[in-house]
């Protein structure tokens, strides 16, 4: 059978108990029969005001309830997600809602001005609401609240299909955002790959009723990563189309403090991040304050975008020790790569993961690398992946490849493949450091950097060189109350990683690293460090 979110949701909702919360935050809890007619409402107004089959709609907005309920009524209405990064420049969202051909925005009342300034430049937008607490909006502005309120909030009358659509946009490395276009079924099928893997899962709408019926609810879950990305959203929507309840946090920032209390006071069973620059601080919080929080209902910590170091797993076990950390090898083009499970006493190497049939290694000529080969190639997906980029054939060409008859999802992630299968992650291509013919991987020399005690973050990049064509140089952040020492860290990596590998110059200090969702700003850092080597030669 074909799947769609929207008919998923017909299905389960008459089987949840009208009053279980599906959305917290802070104080306020919509319930299923909330969520049920709001979304519906939403919908119907949509398609009964000029919205048509497959338009897209912007959603730009943090972390709260009306993100997931308005994706629910753009599934239902057989409309499309656009996401937006709200830490964008107006000019950046300008972009993102006219590359995507949204005709419809729904924004945070905290982003009012900027839309304000791009109405005028977005003459394809039809329907602007907007979601808040202020009462009154500008003219020529729905309310949200006006319109989830206004109807009946019976059923759709529509015919779905498994390949309607959700856009997922990705900054990448390089050149501008590009809209990653996955249909309803092949997400739903790569979000359920892992799960069949340890036991049965439904495989029909009918069996999915069944199951609902028979748990009664799905997981509690924090996705403390923003929902504008691919690893909040999607894990997100694994508890939410299950039945489950999503809670969103309040601040507009990472506040650690809020995050264990939310998973105390709603006894969350599942929570998501993005790797260290949101593990660190979280262990932190609870180092700072040993045994006030009662995390007995926390199951699992599931990570995915960027590395998760074994060290700061281990030490957040020890608060913790029955949950499992989950790490998760994926993209915005290809979910499912792998994962990594770390359970107390039972460390697993960082950057190691444990892959499935779906995957192969692909060399620079699309030939396949044998496994327990020591050459790097791309990590290759071939199960359900996305139908390509928006209004983009050309990269999409390159991303999404017919190798041997089979399509398959190659991001550029560089991986060693083991003889049983398992991968080692080297790093993104694009920012390889190619250093007197010698590929280095940034995130190896990263790791390693990390391990230091004096070292809180770091990024590592390419420097135009004359001897080496690149030299490898780190920036750092250090961590409190420790001094900086170059030359101490440069051997230290030296101890850890062959030589070449280890930076010709480390720096501190520089932009901020990593975008809200944990992801590293090699762009800005390069500059950055270029601007340092320059210095230094003067």
């Amino acid at each position: 059978m074909a799947w769609n979110f929207g008919d998923i949701l017909d299905t389960i909702i008459p089987e949840l108990a009208p009053d279980h919360p599906a959305l917290v935050h802070g104080e306020r809890v919509l319930t299923w029969a909330d969520v049920d007619r709001r979304s519906n409402n939403l919908g119907g107004y949509l398609l009964s005001h000029g919205i048509a089959t497959g338009d897209k709609v912007g959603f730009y907005m943090r972390n709260r309830p009306e993100y997931m309920e308005t994706l629910a009524a753009c599934f239902r209405a057989r409309l499309t997600h656009v996401n937006v990064n709200y830490r964008y420049q107006p000019d950046e969202v300008h972009y993102i809602f006219d590359n995507s051909d949204a005709t419809v925005v729904v924004y945070g009342e905290e982003f009012r001005d900027n839309i304000l300034a791009l109405r005028e430049r977005l003459p394809k937008v039809k329907v602007w609401v907007e979601v808040g607490d202020v009462g009154d909006v500008p003219d020529g502005i729905h309310s949200y609240e006006s319109l989830v309120n206004q109807g009946e909030g019976q059923n759709l009358e529509v015919q779905r299909s498994g390949d309607d659509l959700l856009f997922l946009y990705t900054g990448g490395t390089t050149g501008m955002p590009k809209g990653v276009m996955w249909s309803h079924h092949n997400l739903r099928e790569a979000q359920t790959l892992s799960l069949r893997a340890m036991g049965e899962v439904p495989e029909t709408l009918e069996e999915l009723r069944e199951s609902v019926r028979e748990k009664g609810s799905g997981e509690v879950m924090i996705p403390v990563c923003p929902l504008m990305h691919g690893t909040g959203l999607f894990t997100a929507m694994g508890a939410f189309f299950s039945g489950g309840t999503v809670v969103t946090l309040t601040s507009p920032s990472l506040d650690t403090a809020e995050v264990w209390a939310e998973v105390e006071r709603n006894k969350v069973n599942m929570i998501s991040i993005v790797g260290d620059a949101f593990a660190k601080p979280l262990l932190g919080e609870l180092q700072a304050n040993q045994g006030r929080y009662d995390l007995t209902s926390l199951r699992s910590i599931i990570s995915s975008g960027v590395m998760w170091s074994m060290e700061v797993k281990q030490a957040l076990l020890e608060h913790m020790p029955t949950t499992l950390l989950a790490d998760s090898f994926g993209s915005s083009e290809a979910v499912g790569f792998g994962a990594s499970i770390t359970a107390k006493d039972a460390p697993i190497e960082t950057a190691r993961f444990t892959t499935n049939d779906y995957c192969k290694v692909f060399d620079e000529n699309d030939v396949e690398i044998p496994r327990g080969s020591e050459t790097p190639g791309f990590i290759a997906f071939g199960g359900p992946i996305p139908v390509g980029y928006y209004g983009d054939p050309e990269k999409s060409a390159k991303t999404f490849k017919l190798i041997n008859g089979t399509r398959y999802s190659i991001p550029g992630d560089f991986c060693l493949v083991a003889e049983d299968g398992t991968l080692t992650l080297l790093g993104r291509g694009s920012v390889c450091i190619n250093s007197a013919g010698e590929k280095i991987y940034p995130e190896e020399v990263e790791e390693a950097l990390k391990l230091h005690p004096s070292v809180d973050d770091a990024l590592v990049v390419g420097v135009p060189d004359e001897k080496w064509g690149q030299a490898v140089t780190g920036v750092i952040k250090l961590q409190p109350g420790h001094q900086f020492d170059e030359t101490l860290l440069i051997d230290f990596v030296k101890g850890e990683l062959a030589h070449y590998k280890a930076p010709k110059h480390i720096f501190v200090g520089g932009p901020p690293f990593r975008a809200p969702n944990g992801k590293a700003d090699y762009k800005s850092i390069t500059s950055f460090a270029k601007e340092q080597v320059a210095a230094l030669a003067q």
